[in-house]
């Protein structure tokens, strides 16, 4: 198994931060990913629409021979976890709770905002994370727009440093001392975030505190790479077009995103 790749599932392109955080912090190690963009955004979807559509995306990860599972998207994190957890042979990471241990850790006054998608949102599974330290004030914001946004390559610009007010202004009211960023697509849009917020706001990535749980996870169970080994070859897979994803995919990863594999059976994702 040690050989095996890392499965990381996204809706679409925004686990593609966490795929770059666990190359960067594990270079040694392969990567399969699966972004589900012929049925993004999760965002707005019910949560049941969103546990099936994950599971079965998950379902296709474990079939082609993963060692650990990565689900990437905060969205699916809170509809499926505790059934992925259960189902599947191969340990399975999220990106919830790393985040919210780092939050814990960074903040000073117990004043937390969490910034992500109505579904994320609705959820409630960050305040369900936070119960453990209940000294903790929390403050969650969906913030839908900022995908959008992201997706076009807009990182910059009036009409977002627009948004970004809209959004962000009612947490620097409640004088948060430390923001999670509760979609895996916010960070790349750090510089208008940090700008809003100011730099006595710490922003915590959760595709960053995801890849270091996911380091760890390797090493407590003994499933690390050997770095001896070739070059590990990545792959990429879409529920939708491989051309669309490659396109946008690379403004999250960057050259390793070499090429896009459309799954076999991608005309059975598309909802009816």
């Amino acid at each position: 198994m040690t050989d095996a790749p890392i499965g990381i599932f996204d809706s679409g392109f925004g686990g593609l931060t966490v795929a770059r955080s666990v190359l960067d912090q594990l270079p040694h190690e392969p990567v399969l990913y699966l972004g589900d963009t012929a049925r993004q955004p999760y965002g707005p979807k019910p949560i049941g629409e969103v546990r099936e559509y994950a599971l079965e995306c998950l379902d296709h990860l474990v079939d082609e021979g993963v060692k650990v599972l990565v689900i990437a998207c905060n969205s699916a994190s809170a509809a499926v976890l505790r059934d992925a957890r259960e189902r599947y042979p191969v340990p399975v990471v999220e990106v919830i709770l790393p985040a919210t241990r780092r939050a814990v850790a960074a903040s000073r006054t117990g004043r937390i905002g969490v910034i992500c998608t109505r579904a994320t949102a609705e959820s409630m599974a960050y305040d369900d994370a936070f119960a453990a330290a209940p000294h903790v004030l929390l403050h969650t914001r969906a913030c839908p727009r900022f995908v959008e946004f992201v997706e076009a390559g807009v990182t910059s610009g009036p009409d977002l440093l627009a948004v970004a007010h809209e959004y962000l202004d009612p947490l620097t009211q409640q004088d948060v001392d430390t923001l999670i960023l509760g979609c895996t697509h916010y960070p790349l849009l750090t510089g208008v975030l940090s700008y809003v917020m100011g730099d006595q706001v710490t922003l915590v990535s959760s595709a960053e505190e995801t890849a270091k749980d996911v380091y760890k996870l390797l090493v407590r169970l003994g499933l690390e790479r050997s770095p001896s080994l070739p070059r590990p070859v990545h792959r990429f897979l879409t529920t939708g077009q491989p051309a669309e994803f490659a396109s946008i995919g690379r403004r999250f990863l960057g050259p390793e995103l070499e090429s896009v594999h459309q799954l076999a059976r991608a005309t059975a994702w598309v909802p009816a």
